[in-house]
């Protein structure tokens, strides 16, 4: 492949984020679904359009984040991706645009996250994203589906016409799809500590998020398939860890020794001379001591 063509220059800019569920493969000639993704802007003199399903709530667990509004970590994820986009439009002068398609309430049901929350952390987020000035991001959450009907009734309308049944998944999974398991253990894995207030055995805990984690992937597939009929047209990410050559890129937004964390998921450790940290709340505050900015939580700082 030629290395200089637009389409090279581009995938080498985001490869040094790669989150990648083995070693990242740094030549772009080793993703040929994302190449083929952007060329179809490139041959066109388009704006390349990245959709990303992710920024869906805080977790629930306090011991995790510092409340149910976005913070640091959101704001520097929010940074990095308006910052990409326009160092794209410095090798390709159409430019780039990310779509953060805010997937909260697709799950929050079955996350327990109230959809009164999903609801003040969407508004938030584009407030936040229109206050720090991030002129290439664009957001859609299931508000913009279906009109005015409500939440509960919109999740069924996209399961019913979009997600795989549950029965498939776990066919998957014993049959060794490694993309499949690895998402499922993932996925039980939150669930599980997203729900500190059970009060029954860890045993039956475990079985419930099992059940549990089925469904979200059932109703993440289903969104990631709404995401493509509104956009069949983009390059597509994931907060996830990808393999090398699926059809999705798995995109790092800030620095974790855990390849799943997420700014949702986590709290932001920031400190003199290094990059910011995501770390679960109540290790950062062994750590550091807490930031405010407008005189909301943000994050904590180092004392060194």
């Amino acid at each position: 492949m030629n290395h200089d063509s637009v389409e090279a220059r581009v995938l080498g800019l985001l490869l040094p984020h790669h989150r990648s569920t083995g070693a990242t493969a740094t030549d772009p000639a080793d993703h040929p679904e994302q190449l083929a993704q952007i060329r179809q802007f490139t041959e066109a003199g388009e704006p390349i359009v990245f959709t990303l399903p992710g920024f869906p709530c805080k977790s629930p667990n306090p011991a995790k984040v510092l409340g149910h509004l976005p913070d640091e970590g959101e704001r520097l994820s929010l940074r990095f991706l308006d910052r990409l986009c326009a160092r794209i439009g410095e090798i390709y002068g159409p430019g780039a645009r990310m779509l953060i398609c805010s997937d909260g309430h697709i799950f929050g049901d079955l996350i327990r996250v109230p959809d009164a929350h999903i609801d003040a952390y969407g508004d938030a987020l584009r407030a936040l994203i229109d206050r720090e000035g991030l002129a290439n991001l664009d957001t859609f959450d299931l508000r913009q589906v279906h009109g005015d009907l409500d939440h509960d009734t919109k999740r069924a309308l996209v399961v019913a016409a979009y997600a795989p049944s549950t029965d498939a998944l776990r066919a998957q999974v014993r049959a060794g799809d490694e993309d499949t398991l690895r998402l499922y253990l993932g996925i039980t894995r939150f669930l599980f500590e997203d729900t500190p207030d059970h009060t029954g055995t860890r045993s039956a805990l475990q079985r419930e998020c099992r059940r549990r984690a089925y469904e979200v992937i059932a109703r993440s597939r289903a969104w990631g398939d709404l995401i493509a009929d509104c956009h069949p047209r983009s390059v597509r990410l994931s907060i996830h860890p990808q393999r090398t050559g699926a059809e999705k890129f798995g995109i790092r937004l800030l620095e974790s020794a855990d390849a799943w964390a997420t700014p949702w998921h986590t709290t932001v450790l920031r400190g003199p001379g290094t990059r910011a940290r995501l770390l679960h709340r109540a290790h950062a505050a062994r750590l550091g001591v807490p930031v405010l900015r407008d005189g909301l939580p943000s994050h904590y700082r180092t004392v060194d």
